[in-house]
């Protein structure tokens, strides 16, 4: 750790002398900070994209795990009798930490979004639904639908597992999705760096070709161009994180939107993670580009 962190101040130092050797301007080291900055921008959205999607699938995993529906459907005049014959098989089923009826209004806010929300749910024939919170040691359930259907013949239990499992498989999907486009976005800045110093070590082929006369080492070359492509890249990629994590902070929360859904950004601690972009965005220009140009000189002698 001690070495990276000397290397990471002597890039920062350099050294004049060999920096006097690249041009100051030209296109490709523009082209270098602007592709930096462009794929920082998109890094900091595959980072949030992908701990968005796995905050998700913990969330569809570990909440909804432990919850249960019952839905009754019974003729009017039995509706309340097999409701109670429920509730009865509830309380003495081992397992369950906590059961209760959801009241007209709450059943009425479940269609609202479906019917509008003038929808008589007194005139309709809605089953009644029971919301069951199972503890930490779980219930059978093969065991509680046997006891549902010999107590209550209308009574259906719905565990969740039919729909949770495909939901939090996508999520875990797409978190696996995300971090590969970080890796894709990663790839391409590197792509793009070589192209630019590939094409800077082209356009200086008579000053290469000077300092080979007079003795320069390919290293020393080599490291005249690596420096400067690499704080480009550090610089552009800043710009870029900043950028990102701006118009992620301005993102409208969804924390109206209940427990499915969540927000597409970081979270405390979170906001520290974007911050290493930069940093790896001076290694892959550091890295992208000492390898063009070993490269390069290589295929001139």
């Amino acid at each position: 750790m001690r070495a990276f962190w000397a290397a990471f101040l002597v890039l920062l130092r350099g050294d004049q002398s060999s920096d006097r050797v690249v041009p100051p301007s030209g296109f490709t080291f523009t082209l270098t900070a602007v592709s930096a900055g462009i794929m920082a921008f998109l890094a900091v959205f595959a980072m949030a994209f992908s701990m968005a999607a796995g905050r998700l699938a913990d969330r569809w995993g570990n909440e909804l795990a432990r919850s249960s529906t019952i839905r009754i459907s019974a003729p009017a005049d039995q509706m309340a009798a097999q409701t109670s014959a429920v509730m009865r098989v509830l309380e003495t089923t081992s397992g369950i930490a906590f059961a209760r009826q959801l009241t007209a209004a709450e059943q009425q806010a479940l269609l609202e979004p479906f019917f509008g929300p003038d929808v008589p749910v007194a005139d309709l024939p809605v089953p009644q639904l029971i919301d069951v919170t199972e503890d930490s040691t779980g219930y059978d359930p093969i065991g509680l639908r046997q006891r549902l259907a010999a107590e209550a013949p209308g009574a259906i239990l719905d565990d969740h597992t039919r729909w949770r499992r495909p939901l939090v498989r996508a999520a875990s999907r797409l978190r696996n999705l995300g971090a590969f486009s970080f890796v894709l976005i990663g790839a391409a800045l590197a792509a793009m760096v070589t192209l630019a110093a590939t094409a800077a070590l082209s356009a200086n082929f008579q000053v290469i070709k000077v300092l080979r006369l007079v003795g320069a080492r390919d290293v020393f070359i080599a490291g005249a161009f690596v420096r400067r492509f690499a704080l480009r890249a550090v610089m552009g990629a800043a710009a870029g994180t900043i950028l990102g994590m701006g118009v992620l902070a301005l993102l409208p929360s969804t924390e109206g939107a209940g427990d499915f859904l969540t927000n597409l950004g970081f979270v405390g601690v979170q906001w520290l993670w974007p911050l290493f972009i930069p940093i790896l965005a001076g290694g892959v220009g550091y890295i992208a580009t000492r390898m063009a140009a070993l490269r390069m000189l290589r295929r001139l002698n």
